[in-house]
């Protein structure tokens, strides 16, 4: 029963010892000297801070991109005892020691050292050399640029990693596919080419063009195996929905998970909070929940409230009202209602209350049982310290003249009465017999003469002058004119009212409730929300020093400095391998050249080169020109600042499509041996010129060591860089 005891357990493996080797000299490229600067380096002073946030487990929404990159810089916080307690406020400031440098700045090296190794593979599962592989990964191993940005808590090297992977693990799927579906290594590559892609897509939005590269890639694909009378119905069916499972609905699955990590971690209350809706913002602890914690949940006549303005931006609102007048005349000459001003106010107040009256009654407090406010019901607002109701009629707004004024009512005896009846519509309703909710709902208010909406033209622009105290304009908005979020409110404090007497309710305005009605918003409700704020948040685009075009790029007329010793010439920017880019460049030219020559000559039937190796060629361009155009062509369209590592993605695939052309020169093009012999020559002597720009530009790469002025003149091979020099 034991024989098997008595032979050895033997385990054989095969080592691709250019793999390890390049593994090994990626690892030192990228993490020797990690720590050095010990000081915060360019975009860090960005990044840093929503780590800090992630250590203090307070809420933040970054307009530039999904929460996975940012959770990955924070796993580094976590991992090296970070306690989120840093200053994030100046680049080049000395990190404290609590700051746990090494470990903040490691993911990111890893990932760019993992990249060396992924360009290896790519070139061979496109089917080519190893030796065009190993020329692959060195370029990516000297390249001046990929370096510098791997080496800091950054998060482009994560991306360009998680790109490669996807790619890489297309590309080993589709080769299973020819002899082996179905099989367990098939399904391993398919299934990581989609969770690849949403990691893509988790850690910046720049993922989503290489994600749609690959999708294009595995329709096309699909297509030719219709065409394939050996395959079966239920077999292309099968193909099919896996792909569908593992290209789309895994990692649209994934997505959602990032989201929920994120926002499970982040369940504190913070200044960016402010931003999101009431309900969103009752959500989270402390802020707006210890406010609204006990609140009524169904708003009846005689409720207490706070009206918050939905839209929420350019900064967040409530309806207000206060014992000031509109002028009797404008700047302009306009006449005016003279009735009392209703604004919209940036700050909690106590005359942001109003109390929800039945016209039909005079009482303002809540009966027993309450009658709740339904979708459909008129009513009237009546501010709760004048006790005047919310009123418009037909005079000109003060800043909007096409809209009407909206005031609270004050009866001057002349021919104005009072038109304060108010419709509400609940926007958000399941039913037309919803009951208007506190937080959940969001309601319009349309007035019952003029049929105008209540709306915040204030959050879009027209802020009111000195008498009106730079508060926010309020107008009746004709519903013809169309649908905005600023016409659309929600209650966000809340009370019953109790107490008839004046004097009394300025006082009950003034305490806390007591009855406990829980709103938590679902994941998804609060997922939507998070997901439209990231998309159309937009801050204001201002010039930065640094920034650059698209076209810049190609040419590499620009750099950026990312970090200056205080005393010393000792510097790092961010500069790519001129002799690569300008290879890069030339490649990208040769092989459009060759593609057209090559189509033409088909077109008129003459096949220079066979098939297998025009498929090769084909295959090869669509990974790495496609790669390279879907990441560079689409910044040319984006109205957002720019700068230099926005195409670091692109000019990783360009870098990929030089040793596809020197290949394809070499075996079909150089027929004679002088020709191939000639090749190989400047191949040596083009690289030879790589690994000295590398060198010499090392310094600016690294940060030391540190050179003189002369020598940082010197290194200035344009015009257009900007070396910093001590005077």
């Amino acid at each position: 029963m034991l024989g098997f005891l008595k032979e050895p357990v033997v385990v054989t493996a095969e080592i691709n010892v250019n793999l390890v080797a390049l593994t090994v000299l990626a690892l030192i490229s990228r993490l020797w000297g990690l720590c050095y600067p010990r000081a915060v380096v360019f975009d860090e002073v960005y990044y840093g801070q929503f780590v800090s946030l992630y250590m203090k487990r307070i809420f933040f929404v970054d307009d530039s991109g999904p929460p996975f990159g940012h959770m990955l810089l924070a796993l580094g916080g976590y991992l090296g005892g970070f306690d989120g307690n840093f200053l994030w406020n100046r680049i080049g400031a000395e990190y404290s020691m609590n700051v746990p440098v090494w470990s903040l700045r490691l993911l990111p090296a890893l990932a760019g050292a993992f990249c060396v190794p992924l360009a290896y593979q790519i070139l061979v599962e496109l089917h080519f050399s190893h030796c065009a592989a190993l020329g692959a990964a060195l370029l990516i191993l000297l390249e001046n640029s990929l370096i510098t940005q791997s080496r800091f808590m950054l998060l482009e090297s994560i991306l360009i990693f998680f790109i490669l992977l996807a790619v890489l693990s297309y590309l080993k799927f589709y080769n299973l596919q020819k002899h082996s579906a179905f099989c367990g290594s098939w399904w391993f590559w398919l299934l990581l080419t989609g969770v690849a892609c949403s990691c893509a897509v988790g850690v910046k939005y720049m993922g989503l063009f290489t994600y749609m590269l690959l999708l294009a890639t595995a329709g096309l694909h699909f297509w030719h195996m219709i065409g394939d009378q050996n395959l079966s119905n239920v077999s292309l069916l099968c193909h099919f929905l896996a792909r569908a499972l593992a290209l789309i609905i895994i990692p649209m699955g994934l997505y959602l998970s990032f989201f929920y990590v994120h926002l499970a971690l982040l369940y504190r209350s913070g200044p960016h909070d402010q931003i999101m809706t009431s309900a969103f913002q009752a959500s989270l602890e402390g802020g707006l929940a210890r406010i609204t914690q006990g609140q009524p949940l169904e708003v009846a006549y005689g409720s207490q409230i706070t009206l918050r303005n939905v839209l929420g931006k350019p900064v967040q609102c409530w309806l207000h009202s206060h014992t000031n007048t509109y002028p009797i005349r404008y700047e302009n000459g306009r006449g005016s209602s003279h009735q009392q001003q209703v604004t919209c106010y940036p700050f909690k107040d106590v005359n942001n209350w109003w109390i929800v009256k039945d016209p039909g009654m005079q009482q303002l407090v809540v009966s027993n049982p309450p009658r709740p406010v339904r979708h459909g019901h008129i009513v009237q607002l009546v501010h709760g310290i004048t006790t005047r109701y919310l009123n418009t009629h037909d005079v000109a707004a003060p800043l909007s003249p096409h809209s009407q004024e909206v005031s609270c009512y004050i009866d001057y005896n002349i021919s104005m009465p009072a038109q304060n009846l108010w419709r509400v519509e609940i926007v958000n309703r399941e039913s037309d017999t919803d009951v208007w909710k506190t937080i959940l709902s969001e309601v319009r208010f349309v007035h019952v003469n003029t049929s105008a909406v209540l709306k915040a033209s204030g959050v879009i622009g027209a802020s009111l002058p000195e008498w009106g105290y730079r508060q926010l304009e309020v107008v009746g908005e004709k519903l013809s004119k169309g649908y905005h979020q600023s016409m659309v409110w929600n209650v966000e404090e809340h009370r019953y009212g109790k107490s008839q007497e004046q004097k009394e309710r300025e006082v009950e305005l003034h305490s806390p409730t007591q009855m406990d009605i829980s709103k938590n918003l679902s994941f998804m409700a609060k997922f939507t929300e998070l997901q439209w704020k990231i998309l159309t948040l937009k801050n204001e685009d201002t010039e930065h020093k640094y920034s650059s075009s698209a076209l810049d790029w190609v040419t590499m007329d620009t750099n950026i400095a990312y970090w200056l010793h205080p005393t010393s010439g000792a510097q790092i920017h961010l500069l790519g391998n001129v002799a690569t880019w300008a290879s890069a460049n030339a490649a990208a030219l040769v092989y459009l050249c060759l593609s057209l020559w090559y189509l033409l000559r088909r077109r008129r039937r003459i096949y220079d080169i066979p098939e297998d190796a025009w498929q090769l060629w084909v295959s090869a361009g669509g990974i790495c020109a496609g790669g390279w155009a879907v990441n560079y062509l689409p910044f040319f369209l984006m109205e957002k600042t720019l700068f230099l590592y926005h195409y670091l993605p692109a000019v990783t695939f360009q870098i990929l499509l030089i040793p596809v052309v020197l290949q394809h020169l070499g075996d079909h093009l150089c027929r004679s041996v002088l020709l191939k012999s000639m090749l190989s020559a400047l191949i040596v002597a083009w690289f030879s010129s790589v690994y000295f720009v590398y060198c010499t530009f090392s310094p600016l790469t690294y940060g030391q060591p540190a050179l003189s002025p002369p020598e940082l003149r010197a290194l200035r091979w344009k015009d257009t860089w900007n070396i910093l020099i001590r005077k």
